[in-house]
């Protein structure tokens, strides 16, 4: 046995298998080794450091070039920031267990971002309104479809299927909140609309990153040290979380130059989609970009060239080695043709004259109807509209009257809202079932606002409820409703009903789950919902407030008291306790606020509110200052923007996102006399010698225009006289004969054409050249008699009046207003100098008609006491043009300094100004800053203008 046993061993000895099997050993001894070694010995090591390394190249962008003003000032800048972000990391089996760690992240980040007074993004296309409602910042409906096509993930609108085009914005936030698939796990139910909002703001930004999650996404910018040092105390906790380096758009004095420079911001799918195929190579969908303004016209320039670097990440997206980078090149830098101090100055001398006026015309009346003022000059500004502004524009926090924090007063007003707006619904049902009830024109004054806004606002314009585009505007019904006012709400919309001018899919279901059966059943159904909308209905609580305030439901000095309640502005015991108790006037308090300029007329906007001037050099077109009255921070939009102030800019009355001097057109008035003039001089209707006489009433023509002395005369005038006075009836003779054929008989049309071709050769048929947005012009198709004064559908912005007064100035030469002086590189090299571009010279016109009309025009300014002791001899024309019997006219002037030597020429214009009067001293003023006639302390005093008053240095 044991020989058979060594035999054997001896032969598998001998075999090659015996080899194989010592090999196979040894290897396999190696490998238990190396496996003990690297799951036992090494196993935690490579556990907690182990990374799948994907190697990756992202761009780094370059640094945003400045601009600047024309003598160096800084305007706008970049600013070295710290900025909490993340990187989405989160490993999870599921869904609902990512949505959970994530969102437990992000309250900490809230938790900690807040608590040392710093606020995390808000850039998000929902916000919350007065009445706790999510609403969309969207004010057209293409932007609030693009915005929906970007949160459901289509590259297009068209995408979108017909239950999303109509998403509301409760809709949207309970579908990200709990969409099985998209959702982010958000229990509505236990937290708070704004905080949900604010979770809902960081998940969205994280999703638009989610398709290259090393990219990381901004949760919180410009944070404090403190926040920083508590984020990177709870980095172990805040898994992807960091503290990045940020650069961020910064402006300098934004309000008074807002309107020229715009602001920055994430470029938009639709944005992108605009760019041609070569600019698409240099921009991705996560780039900084201008969003308006100049910011926006020169952003090719002031881009940075983007630097590469190549990385690893690891498994989750997370950088874990740079391998290599090119450095980013700085962008270029802007030089405006704005000189700072005089656009800042402008718009101070502006805001002041405002406040003036709105002191001339604020009475201590309440309810008062202007239409039963016969002439427009003497419409009054009564109190309760200015008490009812503090809500009506937002100066107030009417979400905030119901708070855990709110003041006492705060409380009284709302106790006395909350009564109320059970009251006036339920009068408004009432009043909705009676079928007798009381015809629209029959009702109260406040009924009436209340169901006009039901009609107009909730059932037309919000809901669509009412199908517009089904109206039949000629029907006798709608025109019972609409014109004569001779029938009620409940006749009106029964008859809708009837006529399928009513979409009832918006209505819902009725009280059983089924559809409408017959009209009653829909209209009982419109009542319901409109019960429920009204209940949350924002713009209908400003009416209810409106009223409360008409009523003395709500007093002067509660509203003003709460001014203090809000910090809007600084606590002063004494005043807030006279206006508890009465021992402060309400009306005297507000009075002093106005006149303080610690209340603006931009934030009150009642009429006048808004302002605008543009400044330019007469000999280049280069323009030195354009200003919009009330301007905004800008501040508060670039980098990350904050929604709420931007759908309260989108939303003021007093409009500060709409630039006034570019944007708002309007008649030109009388300041088109001059080139009614130019017209009939060069066609030879008459010369400088010719005499027109004004009798009052212009009787050639039928309906017969009057002059503004009407009832009394200006007797016999020649051109320079005429335009001295500003004579109506000259210049209706004027449109009269240039619109006299060779046998005598009278065409309005060829009037027109002759006053189209003059219009043209100004400039005034295009707009300036500006490179921000501007609206088109528009010149006079109708009545050359009218349109000679100014009238007609002559139709202009401020920028453009001031291109044509410009031209008047010297003599003919039309150049293209132009905001840039020059562009330089990051080292301060000149790349490009903006030249003045003619648009046209007036070759036409004789030197002695420029001379003749500069004589009207230096006589206008010189027979003005406006203007009475200022130190430089000035030309200029007023202008007013009337809204309408119920709204002060509009108040214009135009003109250029020195007179005998042109340099510069003044547009200014206030809407509902009243009288040119102001707008001739705000040109004055604006003049004797320029070229420093006075102390520039005696023309802005950082309080309300004294109005009517002679030249500073008088």
């Amino acid at each position: 046995m044991f020989d058979r046993i060594k035999d054997a061993l001896y032969q598998v000895v001998k075999s090659r298998l015996f080899v194989v099997l010592i090999a196979f050993c040894f290897l396999f001894a190696i490998l238990i080794y190396r496996c003990f070694y690297l799951q036992i010995v090494k196993g935690q090591d490579y556990l907690d450091n182990y990374k799948l390394q994907i190697k990756k190249t992202r761009e780094i962008p370059g640094t945003r070039g400045n601009i600047y003003d024309s003598n160096g000032n800084l305007l706008a800048y970049n600013e070295l920031a710290y900025s909490v972000t993340i990187e989405d990391n989160i490993n999870a089996d599921t869904i609902a267990e990512k949505n959970k760690i994530l969102n437990g992240i992000l309250d900490d980040i809230i938790s900690i971002v807040e608590s040392h007074g710093d606020s995390v993004i808000s850039s998000f296309g929902i916000v919350l309104d007065s009445n706790n409602n999510y609403q969309f910042t969207q004010t057209s409906q293409t932007s609030k479809l693009r915005f929906l096509a970007d949160v459901y993930g289509y590259a297009t609108i068209d995408e979108l299927s017909d239950k999303q085009r109509k998403t509301s914005a409760d809709d949207l936030i309970e579908y990200l909140c709990s969409d099985e698939l998209n959702g982010y796990g958000i229990n509505q139910k236990k937290l708070e609309k704004s905080y949900v909002l604010k979770l809902v703001n960081m998940r969205y930004a994280i999703n638009l990153n989610g398709f290259q999650k090393y990219i990381p996404t901004t949760l919180a910018s410009d944070v404090s040290d403190e926040t920083v040092s508590a984020i990177m105390e709870n980095m172990d906790a805040l898994d992807g979380v960091n503290i990045a380096e940020d650069s961020l758009r910064r402006y300098t004095d934004s309000k008074y130059f807002a309107s020229i420079i715009g602001y920055t911001g994430k470029i938009s799918q639709e944005e992108y989609d605009a760019l041609d195929k070569k600019q698409k190579k240099t921009y991705d969908l996560t780039d900084i970009v201008g969003k308006s303004g100049i910011e926006k016209t020169m952003d090719e320039v002031l881009q940075g060239t983007k630097g590469e670097e190549t990385v690893y990440v690891d498994s989750v997206g997370k950088v874990v080695e740079t391998v290599s980078s090119t450095e980013a090149k700085p962008g270029n830098d802007v030089y405006l043709s704005i000189d700072k101090d005089l656009q800042s100055a402008t718009y101070q001398i502006i805001e002041e004259k405002l406040a003036g006026v709105l002191l001339s015309k604020l009475r201590n009346e309440m309810n008062y109807d202007p239409s039963q003022t016969s002439d427009a000059s003497h419409i009054i500004i009564p109190v309760d509209d200015a008490y009812n502004a503090f809500i009506g524009n937002d100066i107030l926090d009417s979400t905030h009257f119901n708070s855990a924090q709110a003041g006492a007063v705060e409380q009284q007003v709302y106790a006395a809202y909350s009564d109320r707006l059970e009251t006036a619904i339920g009068e408004i049902v009432s009043y909705m079932q009676d079928p007798n009830g009381a015809a629209y024109k029959d009702l109260s004054r406040e009924m009436q606002a209340y169901i006009n806004y039901i009609a107009t606002s909730v059932l037309e314009t919000d809901t669509g409820i009412l199908i517009s585009n089904s109206i039949d505007t000629n029907d006798a019904t709608y025109q019972a409703w609409t014109n004569d006012e001779s029938i009620s709400l409940y006749t009106y919309l029964n008859y809708a009903i009837s006529q399928n001018w009513v979409d009832t899919s918006v209505l819902g279901t009725d009280v059983q789950g089924g559809k409408y059966s017959d009209s009653s059943e829909a209209y009982q159904g419109i009542i319901t919902y409109l019960s429920e909308y009204l209940h949350s209905d924002s713009d209908f609580d400003k009416l209810l407030y409106k009223y409360l305030i008409k009523s003395g439901g709500i007093s002067g000095a509660q509203i003003c008291a709460i001014t203090y309640e809000q910090n809007i502005l600084p606590m002063d015991e004494a005043s807030y306790n006279g206006l508890i108790s009465g021992d402060l006037d309400a009306y005297e308090w507000l009075r002093e606020k106005i006149t303080n300029l610690e209340i603006t007329p931009g934030q009150l906007a009642l009429e006048p509110c808004t302002g605008s001037a543009v400044v330019s050099d007469v000999n280049s077109g280069q323009v030195l200052a354009c200003v919009s009255y009330p301007g905004y921070d800008n501040n508060r939009l670039a980098n990350t923007m904050d929604s709420v102030y931007y759908n309260k800019l989108v939303t003021g009355l007093s409009r500060p996102f709409y630039n006034n001097a570019t944007q708002e057109k309007t008649a030109p008035g009388s300041t088109f006399k001059m080139l009614s003039s130019v017209a009939g001089l060069t066609e030879g209707v008459m010369n400088g010698s010719t005499l027109f006489t004004c009798a009052g009433a212009f009787d050639k023509v039928v309906p017969s225009p009057k002059c503004w002395v009407s009832p009394g005369a200006h007797g016999s005038l020649d051109v320079v006289s005429a335009l001295e006075v500003s004579c109506n009836n000259y210049f209706y003779e004027v449109g009269y004969e240039l619109g006299t054929a060779e046998d005598g008989s009278y065409s309005s049309d060829l009037g027109i054409e002759k006053l189209q071709k003059y219009a043209k050769e100004f400039g005034l048929s295009e707009t300036s050249g500006l490179e921000i947005p501007e609206s088109d012009p528009q010149v006079s198709d109708s009545d050359s008699v009218r349109s000679a004064i100014g009238q007609g559908t002559n139709n202009y912005t401020v920028s453009q009046l001031n291109r044509y007064v410009s031209t008047v100035a010297n003599g003919g030469t039309v150049y293209n207003l132009s905001l840039l002086n020059k562009t330089t590189d990051s080292n301060g090299n000149v790349i490009k100098t903006y030249e003045p571009t003619v648009y046209n010279t007036m070759d036409d016109v004789s030197d002695e008609t420029w001379s003749l009309v500069h004589q009207g025009m230096a006589a206008m300014v010189a027979s003005s006491s406006t203007f009475s002791g200022m130190n430089m001899a000035m030309a200029g024309k007023t202008g007013t043009a009337q809204q309408s019997d119920v709204h002060p006219d509009h108040a214009l002037f135009v003109g250029y300094a020195p007179a005998d030597s042109p340099e510069i020429s003044v547009a200014v214009r206030i809407a509902n100004g009243y009288s040119s009067s102001y707008t001739a001293e705000i040109g004055r003023d604006i003049v004797q800053y320029r070229y420093q006639l006075v102390d520039s302390g005696q023309l802005i005093t950082g309080s309300a203008a004294a109005l009517g008053t002679a030249a500073a240095g008088d």
